[in-house]
């Protein structure tokens, strides 16, 4: 989940993250602690990013956003809502900039993504695809940037998430409750220490958390520049013919994480190693289930894998 959510952070191109598993596992806090791990970032487009609609000063900057989205919200909470009293009386756009405006730069997380409606979701993926948001009412319409990472966490115990949907999201992990005594000890112990000294938890961590900022950083700076061959896109296409992904956003997804993997990694050029590393995050939930065959998406990937690499 943190290498996903790394490899996002450094190209939001790649879709967002959804986030299978059990409650109480850290998703949302791991989500959180990346957002307050990234530098400011400027205050733009009338800042919207406070909920407010006037001009933000020159130089003026702001946490990097984390929002929550709410299952109860509505489509205007969520989208921004157009005053046509106002607008009509008066001749101005009263707009009142929604969840999405807030969410610009920044991350959007939605806990129980399978339980939101199907429409909101559609509208949420359909805006972190294009980078922009449009509301449009009796003829009037405003749009405004709304560039963020999207992830969504769910429990598929609880309701599956549709197919088509499920698709849209470009990485997908799963999170589970950790089985080793060694590691749900040092869980408990770094909990307790940061509720009784979080001053001294945080400056202890300080040094590993300045590390993954500049990897995020350097990642940013060197994307542009790193190259994919054609015999790695071929080993995606052929990856994604072997296991019977649908369309072309698997392929797409391979080749955009992989390279923000190597841009993490320092690497210049993008190898099948990366291609094999990110590939059970970007194809795992769009394998077609198989009646026949119960072995799980990420061990029929792996084999794929071994097969065309042999």
């Amino acid at each position: 989940m943190k290498r996903a959510l790394l490899m996002a952070a450094v190209d939001a191109r790649i879709g967002g993250v959804m986030v299978f598993g059990d409650r109480g596992t850290g998703k949302s806090t791991a989500v959180r602690a990346l957002a307050a791990l990234l530098p400011p970032i400027p205050v733009t487009d009338g800042g919207y990013q406070d909920g407010s609609t006037g001009m933000a000063k020159a130089g003026a900057t702001m946490p990097v956003p984390f929002i929550d989205l709410p299952l109860g919200a509505t489509e205007d909470r969520v989208v921004g809502a157009l005053d046509l009293e106002r607008a009509l009386g008066a001749g101005v756009k009263a707009f009142e900039p929604g969840l999405l405006a807030r969410a610009h730069g920044g991350f959007l997380y939605i806990d129980e993504v399978n339980l939101l409606e199907d429409h909101i979701v559609d509208l949420l993926l359909d805006v972190a695809a294009s980078g922009e948001n449009v509301v449009e009412r009796e003829g009037l319409s405003v749009r405004h940037p709304a560039r963020f990472v999207l992830v969504g966490s769910g429990n598929p115990e609880e309701g599956e998430l549709r197919p088509q949907l499920l698709d849209r999201f470009g990485l997908s992990v799963e999170v589970r409750t950790p089985q080793d005594l060694k590691q749900r000890v040092e869980i408990l112990k770094r909990c307790d220490a940061f509720e009784r000294t979080p001053d001294e938890f945080a400056e202890q961590w300080r040094r590993e958390e300045r590390k993954t900022l500049k990897k995020i950083a350097r990642g940013r700076a060197a994307l542009a520049t790193v190259t994919v061959p054609d015999d790695v896109l071929m080993l995606a296409s052929r990856l994604c013919i072997a296991v019977g992904a649908d369309g072309l956003r698997g392929e797409l997804t391979l080749m955009r994480s992989a390279r923000a993997l190597a841009a993490l990694d320092g690497a210049d050029v993008v190898t099948a190693t990366h291609i094999a590393t990110v590939a059970p995050m970007a194809l795992r939930h769009r394998l077609r289930r198989n009646v026949l065959d119960e072995t799980g998406s990420t061990t029929r990937i792996e084999r794929a894998l071994e097969e065309l690499v042999a």
